[in-house]
């Protein structure tokens, strides 16, 4: 089996490839390598190596840019993951694409499964449906995983963000009305790998649409405390403390693009075909929280 694995420098992108390899012929490529909107490249990157599976990590992920960057967003997102999808329908090869809870508008009471209707309230949501459509009429064998809150130890992320501003600000206000939950790079890694490992014993998951999150419900202020208390736990020098740490409303801290206030995934088609147990998301983030603290001791 031969992987070929795009936006290999990203947060999911990094984690994936480290693992891939370990299971399968692996070729991988950062941004500065190829381009995903660059079609022609694209076109001979799989033409030339014949990959059975196809992961696509490359993303316009900057939620607030995106409402000033349209046809960038929808560049990386809709358009590049077209020409991903028709030529693994051509090469025969297997798609797995990431998306996200922000398809949604966050308006239903309860965790959203992956036949509700979407209705993205952001560029970025909508732009990230636009490329699942493309999937979903291309034909090809396809995964698509849905997540919520991506938080890895590489690269920029809400984590990193919240231990630099507790080590240098006496007061952090975090909101506290938005309800999903983190989801590591590790725990969609071996979500994947399950999936792919699938696929090479001849027992491939149906194409479709898959909700990724671990179990459980939060808010980013608990997220947040959660973080702060593992940290203090670990003598990491901070400013405040977990209790410091003010809740807010999305009303009350103004950006460009709306958030969806319901984020929660209902992951019980995943869990029919997966191999393993998925984890409640404390465990799931206490495991990150312990990679990322070591940057700030």
């Amino acid at each position: 089996m031969k992987i070929l694995l795009l936006g290999a420098n990203g947060q999911l992108g990094a984690e994936l490839n480290r693992q891939l390899p370990l299971i399968a012929e692996t070729k991988a490529y950062t941004h500065s390598k190829l381009d995903i909107t660059d079609t022609q490249a694209v076109i001979e990157a799989i033409s030339s190596f014949e990959p059975n599976v196809i992961v696509n990590t490359a993303a316009y992920t900057a939620v607030d840019k995106a409402e000033e960057e349209k046809a960038l967003a929808y560049a990386i997102n809709s358009d590049a993951v077209a020409v991903l999808a028709q030529q693994a329908a051509k090469q025969g090869a297997w798609l797995i694409h990431y998306s996200t809870d922000y398809i949604f508008d966050g308006g239903k009471t309860t965790p959203y499964t992956e036949i509700d209707t979407p209705n993205p309230i952001n560029v970025y949501g909508a732009s990230k449906l636009a490329g699942e459509e493309f999937i979903t009429t291309s034909n090809c064998n396809h995964l698509i995983f849905r997540t919520t809150w991506v938080i890895g130890k590489d690269g920029k992320n809400f984590a990193k963000t919240i231990l630099r501003l507790a080590t240098q600000q006496d007061s952090l206000s975090v909101i506290s009305d938005q309800y999903g939950v983190p989801t590591s790079p590790s725990l969609i890694t071996n979500v994947t790998i399950d999936a792919i490992k699938a696929i090479k014993k001849q027992r491939a998951w149906p194409s479709g649409a898959y909700n990724l999150v671990p179990l459980g419900i939060s808010t980013w202020h608990e997220v947040a405390q959660t973080l702060i208390t593992i940290a203090e736990e670990n003598s990491v020098p901070l400013a405040i403390s977990a209790t410091d740490i003010l809740a807010i409303t999305t009303a009350e801290y103004l950006t460009p693009a709306k958030r969806p206030l319901n984020s929660r995934l209902e992951t019980q088609k995943l869990s029919r075909q997966l191999s393993f147990h998925l984890p409640n998301w404390k465990d799931d983030f206490s495991a990150v929280a312990a990679e990322v603290i070591k940057e700030f001791k």
